[in-house]
């Protein structure tokens, strides 16, 4: 049996063993509720999901599908330039106004500087938030720059609400 031992004392009594169990019938491994001890680590942890710097990569070299990167855009983190006022800084001295966007804070302060403003949101959030009209630029001084027009973020739009209603 798990946990004591039987033949600890004569006529049947038993004696808790002293210290906790790791797994079933003393192995290495999860206890008995699927915990992992202490101070180990999992034999096949969860893969991490690419990054969106990486998916920026994967998606501008063409070795990304559109549907992989949009899925991997709407639960990352974009980090946004601010002003003095709540809300997007636009850039308007593009055909259609666009909004600057990092993947990383390394992206944004390469472009605006290291003391710059931001705030943080999904990019789920920013397709919630865009003003209808305009577009983004991904990470803008970076190797790997994307640009989303106006069209492409109601693509994107239409895409997010089928993924999350249906």
């Amino acid at each position: 049996m798990y946990g004591y031992d039987q033949n600890a004392y004569p006529g049947g009594s038993y004696q808790q063993q002293a210290g906790p169990q790791p797994g079933m019938s003393g192995m290495p491994g999860p206890g008995p509720y699927g915990e992992q001890p202490q101070g180990q680590q999992s034999l096949y942890p969860e893969p991490s999901p690419p990054s969106l710097a990486d998916a920026v990569r994967a998606f501008t070299t063409g070795s990304m599908a559109v549907e992989d990167f949009q899925a991997i855009f709407i639960t990352s983190k974009v980090h946004c330039p601010r002003g003095d006022r709540p809300g997007f800084l636009a850039l308007h001295n593009t055909p259609t106004p666009v909004i600057p966007m990092f993947s990383s804070l390394k992206e944004l302060r390469r472009y605006a500087g290291k003391d710059s403003k931001h705030f943080t949101v999904t990019g789920a959030e920013v397709l919630d938030l865009l003003p209808t009209g305009y577009g983004f630029a991904l990470d803008m001084e970076g190797e790997h720059r994307m640009v989303f027009d106006a069209k492409a973020v109601e693509q994107m739009v239409d895409f997010t609400m089928r993924r999350m209603y249906g």
